[in-house]
């Protein structure tokens, strides 16, 4: 899915969760940073295209083991030991991009190293896509209205 898409999600994310957080902002900052994490191995992506991440590019292909929950859950079990405070924003983006992303045509391996994938009939970029995309934007704004106004 394109970077807008994955962030509107990431906003439903934590919209919900919002009010059960105490550190807000680096809740908010963390879940944003982590949704898009997973396409550093993508030079066509936000991050991706940085020159200093073109090791990551290198060493993975795109959708490979970037794009995996054992990768999620091995960074969120690292975060919960050395820095809590960024275990739940890094868990909740980056599942979100990694759920989002197995609807796609590409899809996912879930739990790579494992050959197992999960895809579906999004086509990137396209129409269903973007239906999608609105339609969190409208769920975001609900969401909004309802905590904050």
């Amino acid at each position: 899915m394109l970077m807008k898409t994955h962030l509107a999600f990431g906003m439903i994310g934590f919209l919900i969760l919002l009010p059960e957080v105490s550190h807000k902002l680096i809740f908010f900052f963390g879940v944003l940073v982590a949704t898009l994490l997973p396409d550093i191995d993508s030079y066509n992506s936000y991050l991706g295209n940085r020159w200093y991440l073109r090791p990551f590019q290198w060493a993975t292909k795109h959708r490979g083991a970037l794009h995996s929950f054992t990768f999620c859950i091995l960074v969120s079990i690292g975060f919960a030991f050395f820095i809590p405070i960024l275990a739940l924003p890094f868990f909740l983006g980056y599942s979100i991009h990694l759920f989002s992303d197995s609807f796609t045509h590409e899809g996912i391996r879930p739990f790579w190293p494992l050959k197992d994938e999960c895809t579906g009939k999004i086509k990137v970029g396209g129409t269903i896509e973007q239906g999608l995309f609105y339609g969190a934007l409208l769920v975001c704004v609900i969401l909004f209205i309802r905590f904050f106004i």
